[in-house]
């Protein structure tokens, strides 16, 4: 027998099948994303408390180099790396769906796991995405305000809103920001749930999540603007407000996920 005709014929994955589904769904997504928070709150707040950390120590080491106002354009981006943090709530939320015990090492132990699967890659799409956010911000601050140094929050606030090229700056950057967290949520909603759910490439992943959305339009849309809004009113206590937004979100999203992405 030949090697050829002794290797196994290649089985291809089953397609993903992506559902239909209407803003009844997004309600019900965000009430057992909020039930599994209330379910697992320990758990809840420590993801949202490395969050929230991560938004004061930024704002300190801003405050230090004296570019405070910084922190603006930073914190509109922290939504677009929300849901590569939020991985260990999906497995939370898969847990508890499954009947599973919610043991902090397993949990955790599955976060570090992923360092090596698909998820890992995924990570780098995010941050490259967040760093395009960052570097446009500069670019346009440049084109449009020279380069200025603001001593404080309220002297940039002040001149982004009451001067010419403050709004042009403001104008331009909100509609290229758009366009760029439209195309990582597109990329992201279902695919990071999905690569933890199952054993599948970082492309069918992608792909699968941008059906998803193509497929759902308006409540995909709504549901990004529902956690864009949410994520924003969290921010304004300095960060305080994810304590419980991040988690609960999280939560919802695998819920979501679960909705959209049929059962294989």
């Amino acid at each position: 027998m030949s090697r050829e005709e002794a290797a196994p014929a290649y089985v291809p994955p089953p397609a993903i099948k992506i559902n239909a589904i209407g803003f009844d769904d997004i309600r019900a997504a965000l009430r057992a994303g909020w039930r599994d928070f209330t379910r697992a709150p320990l758990i809840g707040l420590f993801f949202g408390a490395i969050y929230v950390a991560g938004g004061i120590l930024m704002l300190l080491l801003l405050s230090v180099y004296h570019q405070p106002w910084w922190i603006i354009p930073i914190a509109v981006g922290f939504p677009l790396i929300g849901p590569f943090v939020a991985v260990g709530l999906y497995e939370v939320s898969r847990r508890l769906a499954a009947g599973q015990p919610i043991v902090w090492g397993e949990v955790l132990s599955v976060i570090w796991a992923q360092r090596s699967r698909q998820i890992g890659w995924m990570a780098f799409v995010v941050l490259f995405i967040f760093w395009m956010w960052l570097y446009e911000v500069r670019m346009l601050l440049a084109i449009f305000l020279g380069f200025k140094s603001f001593s404080s929050i309220d002297a940039f606030i002040t001149v982004v809103t009451t001067t010419t090229e403050g709004l042009g700056f403001l104008a331009v950057g909100t509609v290229v920001g758009a366009f760029l967290s439209f195309i990582l949520f597109c990329t992201t909603v279902v695919a990071i749930p999905l690569l933890l759910d199952r054993e599948t490439d970082l492309i069918t992943a992608i792909i699968a999540s941008f059906r998803s959305v193509f497929r759902n339009p308006a409540p995909m849309i709504g549901w990004g603007i529902m956690v864009a809004a949410l994520t924003a009113l969290a921010l304004l206590p300095v960060f305080l407000g994810l304590l419980v937004v991040l988690p609960v979100l999280g939560h919802a999203t695998w819920h979501l996920y679960a909705r959209v992405v049929a059962p294989p």
